[in-house]
């Protein structure tokens, strides 16, 4: 682990510097030939004294085994992610980094996902393995059936989860969780021990879309974290494919507004 790595690591796990801030920190490193002091001024500085003592404590009390990390200037960490709004300053993994270097397809959609979901994952996987990465969030529903389906098919794939490593959620998955960090990649801005907050979520949605050179949905309604994600991915300039379906299904109504908004309608699994 290099110096820049083990100081952000060491920041992020006493989880008092947040994302800015550590991205305010890797500036320091570019620029400053005191780079350690000037940061840790700059944290002095943010948290107040008693605070400070505090945060001192931890920093230097963390225990760096069996972690790994990449930060923003690390080599495996792709110029796409680097461009978004807020990119993460540092991200905690399992598995194979190089994943982050390949093209990459997103496949999001809803929780409660019909068997109509499915059906068209598992047409769409065979068609795009071997030329993408199949990138999700290792939710139930569309995430789990895209990384199982992957996974079937001999491809790779990326998990990017809303808690942290040590932590499967929902406990459901925990076997594909644990399958997805032994052959694929499993990515986390958390670090081992975090709490799970609702906020996790759509905050990990902008890191899919950012890692993401197309993004599919195949269903959603009409306010959903996978509506979040494609209009992220929008915002940076990704291909967003929308899978049509019934206008009286609530399944359906997000994917038929994107497509109403511009986006491009999936109907033929061998467009992509």
């Amino acid at each position: 682990m290099d110096k820049l790595t083990e100081f952000l690591t060491r920041c992020r796990l006493t989880r008092q510097v947040s994302n800015q801030q550590m991205l305010k920190i890797i500036k320091f490193y570019l620029e400053s030939a005191h780079f350690e002091s000037d940061a840790l001024k700059f944290v002095a500085d943010l948290l107040g004294p008693q605070k400070f003592n505090q945060f001192l404590l931890l920093f230097s009390k963390t225990d760096l085994m069996n972690i790994s990390a990449i930060t923003f200037l690390d080599p495996s960490y792709p110029e796409k992610l680097r461009n978004i709004y807020n990119p993460p300053a540092l991200l905690f993994y399992r598995g194979n980094k190089n994943l982050l270097l390949t093209p990459c397809l997103a496949i999001v959609g809803s929780r409660n996902a019909s068997e109509y979901s499915r059906r068209c994952i598992r047409g769409l996987v065979p068609k795009i393995t071997g030329r993408y990465t199949v990138v999700s969030g290792l939710a139930k529903g569309v995430d789990s059936w895209s990384h199982q389906a992957t996974l079937d098919n001999s491809g790779k794939t990326i998990a990017v989860i809303g808690s942290s490593l040590d932590v499967c959620y929902p406990a459901e998955n925990k076997q594909l969780q644990k399958k997805i960090s032994e052959v694929g990649l499993l990515l986390s801005e958390y670090p081992p021990g975090s709490k799970i907050n609702r906020w996790h979520f759509p905050q990990r949605n902008r890191i899919i879309a950012g890692l993401s050179d197309k993004v599919v949905i195949t269903e959603a309604k009409n306010r959903s974290g996978a509506l979040i994600t494609a209009e992220m991915a929008l915002d940076s300039n990704r291909d967003v494919y929308a899978i049509p379906g019934p206008i009286d299904s609530s399944l359906s109504v997000g994917c038929n507004h994107l497509i109403q908004q511009g986006a491009i309608p999936l109907i033929n699994f061998t467009e992509i």
